[in-house]
């Protein structure tokens, strides 16, 4: 899991900052030969989601900083319910993106049944302008 705009708040700038990087993971996933894995490749699948989470430190003798929320449990979802090689993302973030950054390229996956959650409409991040990856349309990889 990552994050973005915590601890120091960042507007709406974690939306761009984790798509971009999400972008980035699966091109990087794509283009890399694993030895170690049958077939050579590894299968990823990636969920976002923005809103609000509470943060702390948790633990005594191995103390770390965890994240909770339903922002969290939600991008959990996100992925948990998409197909290999996607990027989906909750409707909250395609419209950060879509307002505030429209070099992001999103298109609409339709309506789903998220457990916990209900039907949700949810979207694919497809591509970045300036960015040489681009997503497939049927959950492969080129």
């Amino acid at each position: 899991m990552v994050a973005s705009g915590i601890p120091k708040l960042n507007g709406q700038q974690h939306a761009a900052e984790i798509a971009s990087l999400a972008l980035s993971i699966m091109k990087t996933i794509t283009a890399t030969t694993f030895e170690a894995v049958e077939g050579g490749r590894l299968v990823i699948r990636i969920g976002i989601s923005s809103g609000p989470v509470v943060g702390g430190i948790v633990g005594l003798h191995l103390p770390r900083f965890c994240v909770f929320g339903d922002t969290v449990n939600t991008a959990s979802r996100m992925e948990s319910s998409g197909i290999p090689y996607q990027i989906q993302c909750t409707s909250m973030t395609r419209d950060i993106l879509h307002a505030h950054y429209k070099s992001f390229h999103l298109t609409e996956r339709g309506s789903m049944s998220i457990k916990g959650k209900g039907a949700m409409l949810v979207y694919w991040l497809v591509r970045k302008d300036g960015f040489d990856y681009q997503a497939s349309s049927n959950g492969s990889f080129s």
